[in-house]
């Protein structure tokens, strides 16, 4: 089994369908060229059907970017096909990724229909899909909570219809990893290599990168994410986590991407531009202190060597530099350090004195600015005992 996992990144619809994450077409087209230097295989530009401005986006990316492999999501209708079709005509890496829910208590709640009927449907949209473009994806909604024999029926149904992308989405982040990883081995098994199996796992339990990483192991072979883990609810895969993981445990991750890991912070940052909001600050990989540190354990053995509490070099996924904060947890060493960068060479009593003042005031305050900590050196040492540069 191949090693290579193509990443499909859905930022553009499924991470726009969060609060605050709506984007207009222009916006779309922004980021669409910061996914393509990102390095993503396939990317989902929209729901054509659901406006007029999803229609535009999809069409606008798929000219915009012909290289790009653009995916189209639309409903297991006629009407929801057609127009997605419409919407990537001319494209040259078209895909048609057409869904219906599998699960029970949509079977009986939203749709109202029978087992048989939704795996008739299934099979009549993947071959109307099949007319239109070559390259067609067929989602299972709420494939987690489907009964295993019926998902197991549907997904070889609709692959012996011609889909080549057969995904089985956690769509409400219900299943944990080792229960993934044998759905995903089993569904595998079924139908071989005549289609890839994809996976979009939603991280209602916080679990979405780890049931993804289980798919892989057992696998999957495409994985659906967005940037930041944008997506409904509490969101999706985050697409920066999953790649930073294959890249950092090779030994226990063998798998490769297209990415360059260098973008991943750029992406991230200007996703956060685009929508209203950005990740949290200790968001991995992205976050504001995704390389920080303010402990003073942990400065001590960061400045003596980086890899005693950074397991990524931050330049690697395009982060500037790690950093050290200082605050009341921090201790002599990293003191000394900023004092230094600030130009000061001070002698051990003085820095002893110094960092008495420091610590009274980081003790009534979140942080303490570089101005602060100068105004304490001053105030401890004259001019001629404090080396300036």
């Amino acid at each position: 089994m191949s090693d290579r996992v193509y990443i499909f990144d859905t930022t553009l619809r499924d991470g726009e369908q969060s609060p605050g994450c709506s984007m207009t077409v222009p916006e779309k087209l922004l980021m669409a060229r910061k996914l393509v230097e990102l390095g993503v295989d396939i990317m989902e530009a929209g729901f054509p059907i659901a406006s007029e401005g999803d229609f535009e986006a999809v069409r606008a990316v798929a000219r915009e970017h012909p290289e790009m492999k653009v995916a189209a999501l639309c409903r297991a209708t006629r009407l929801d096909i057609d127009r997605a079709a419409d919407a990537l005509k001319g494209a040259r890496r078209a895909r048609i990724h057409t869904f219906i829910a599998t699960s029970a208590i949509h079977l009986t709640y939203k749709l109202k229909k029978s087992q048989q009927q939704v795996l008739d449907e299934a099979v009549a949209a993947v071959s109307l899909a099949k007319n239109y473009c070559e390259d067609v994806e067929f989602s299972a909604e709420d494939a987690t909570r489907t009964d295993t024999d019926y998902l197991e029926k549907i997904s070889v149904a609709v692959v012996d219809a011609g889909a080549t992308t057969v995904n089985l989405p956690d769509t409400v982040g219900w299943s944990v990893p080792h229960e993934y990883g044998a759905l995903i081995g089993r569904m595998v098994r079924s139908f071989g290599d005549r289609a890839i199996l994809s996976v979009h796992c939603h991280d209602d339990l916080g679990l979405a990168v780890a049931n993804s990483i289980a798919a892989v192991q057992a696998g999957a072979r495409q994985i659906e994410c967005t940037i930041n883990g944008i997506g409904e609810r509490a969101g999706n895969c985050s697409l920066e986590e999953v790649a930073a993981a294959f890249a950092v445990r090779k030994d226990q991750l063998p798998f490769e991407t297209g990415l360059d890991l260098r973008q991943l912070y750029p992406a991230s940052q200007l996703l956060s531009k685009i929508i209203t909001f950005g990740p949290q600050p200790n968001k991995a990989i992205v976050g504001e202190n995704a390389f920080a540190h303010e402990a003073g354990i942990h400065q001590d053995g960061y400045l003596k060597h980086r890899a005693t509490y950074e397991i990524i070099e931050p330049a690697s996924v395009g982060v500037p530099e790690g950093r050290l904060v200082l605050g009341k947890h921090s201790g002599r060493h990293a003191l000394n350090q900023r004092c230094e960068d600030l130009g000061y060479t001070l002698t051990k009593p003085q820095l002893d004195q110094v960092y008495v003042q420091f610590t009274a005031l980081a003790d009534r305050k979140k942080g303490v600015r570089n101005e602060e900590i100068e105004a304490i050196i001053r105030s401890v040492a004259s001019p001629t005992s404090a080396a300036a540069d």
